[in-house]
């Protein structure tokens, strides 16, 4: 009775078109005064305790190193090494995105930031070079979404806040599936652009290659400051995060001058802004977990699948039809701080690792980006693009449905998520 009441009044709260995360607290709220004897005070104290942990500290941090790198000019450097690099094969420009993608993904670890820092800049040199407008929306909407998948990424924070796993392990664990993503979605890209003959670049020489990457290297620096530091013991992803805005700040102000002292004011309003938001929906959320949990609701799902002996197969296909219904109706940091902790114990107690079940969901996002009618992909590159989401719907499907594939991959092979902090001895 309890569990329909809760679910029931949050879908029916959602469809007046509330915010989410007031959804959520509304739900909590009418429960436990209606429903419960719980006293006001230990309401209000869960809601303070639930974003006092250190691991949330993060998200902020991560937020503000990726405006000062959208806005610092690191985005256009990293366009022209990827070019590069790429720029001579079928589809170029397209390969070029892809790349430039990722590596922004791998400093920003967000998939709108990337999508308006890397798409922006590079859709219309596609455009002015001949390649068709689809094709280059297609390609940096799905490759943009490699932000939450490749570290740092705040969906990965976010999941080990709501179920105490280590973000370190789940960085590390994204680093594969990130490059095999971004492999698979070039391989797409490659393939479209030779079957319909797109532009190509001339051959960059060795000398121009070098320079490029000298200019960008500042920012791919980063990379292994973040991540180096992290799996070295230097410092916790936390404190990475620190580390990352003010190497960010430096880098943006006094390294490439791309940006004045007078533009940062406005990108720190910008951070709070977005940090006050998630933090917000993660304060809502705990509650919501909090109260799934003294209802007993996630472990009494679990004992049911048990039960029914669905085994993990099952439950692993389940999970993934749900996550990628729940993408249609909201953003993935509402999805991850929700679902994370109904879904998580089940899981554990199917025996999954609770790594590769972050990566799964992690790619779950991705998919839920990248598709109508909430895909917040869809709704930056069609800001960029002037295009309507119907036709950006049109324009993404072939990637999408590699997305798909690599989703059924990371589900069913553990290995792929799993080995590199293994081999690194992180598990």
């Amino acid at each position: 009775m309890s569990t329909l009441f809760i679910f029931g009044l949050l879908i029916v709260l959602m469809l007046t078109g509330m915010p989410v995360s007031i959804a959520l607290g509304m739900t909590v709220l009418t429960f436990l005064f209606t429903m419960t004897q719980v006293p006001i005070e230990s309401v209000a104290l869960k809601l303070f305790t639930g974003i006092e942990h250190f691991e949330i500290m993060a998200i902020p941090f991560f937020i503000l190193a990726g405006n000062f790198l959208t806005h610092g000019g690191v985005a256009r450097r990293m366009i022209a090494f990827a070019t590069a690099c790429v720029g001579h094969l079928h589809g170029g420009l397209g390969l070029a995105g892809v790349l430039a993608c990722a590596l922004f993904a791998a400093v920003s670890g967000s998939s709108p930031a990337t999508v308006v820092a890397i798409g922006s800049i590079l859709l219309p040199a596609m455009t002015a070079q001949g390649f068709p407008k689809r094709f280059g929306a297609g390609v940096i909407t799905t490759s943009g979404a490699l932000g939450i998948l490749i570290p740092p990424s705040i969906v990965m924070v976010m999941y080990a806040v709501a179920t105490n796993t280590s973000i370190g392990q789940l960085f590390i664990a994204g680093v594969i599936p990130g490059i095999v993503l971004a492999s698979m979605l070039g391989g797409v890209t490659w393939y479209r652009a030779w079957k319909n003959d797109y532009p190509r670049l001339p051959r960059t020489d060795f000398k121009t290659l070098l320079r490029t990457f000298k200019d960008s290297m500042w920012g791919l620096l980063l990379i292994i400051i973040v991540i180096g530091g992290i799996y070295s013991g230097m410092f916790t992803p936390t404190e990475a995060a620190a580390m990352s805005a003010v190497y960010a700040f430096v880098v943006s102000v006094f390294v490439y001058k791309d940006m004045t002292l007078r533009q940062v004011p406005k990108v720190l309003l910008d951070s709070a802004n977005m940090s006050a938001m998630l933090l917000f929906i993660i304060a809502n959320a705990v509650l919501f977990s909090f109260l799934m949990t003294n209802e007993n609701i996630p472990q009494a799902m679990a004992q049911w699948m048990i039960d029914q002996n669905l085994g993990v197969v099952l439950f692993l296909l389940g999970v993934n039809v749900l996550l990628l219904l729940a993408g249609n109706v909201m953003e993935p940091s509402s999805i991850t701080l929700i679902m994370a902790p109904i879904l998580f114990p089940i899981a554990v107690k199917l025996g999954i690792d609770p790594v590769h079940f972050g990566i799964m969901m992690t790619v779950n996002m991705e998919v839920g980006m990248c598709h109508p009618p909430v895909g917040l992909n869809l709704f930056v590159a069609s800001g960029i693009t002037h295009m309507g989401i119907t036709e950006l719907t049109i324009a993404v499907w072939p990637w999408l449905l590699t997305m798909l594939v690599f989703l059924a991959l990371v589900t069913y092979w553990p290995t792929l998520s799993l080995w590199l902090p293994r081999m690194l001895g992180m598990m």
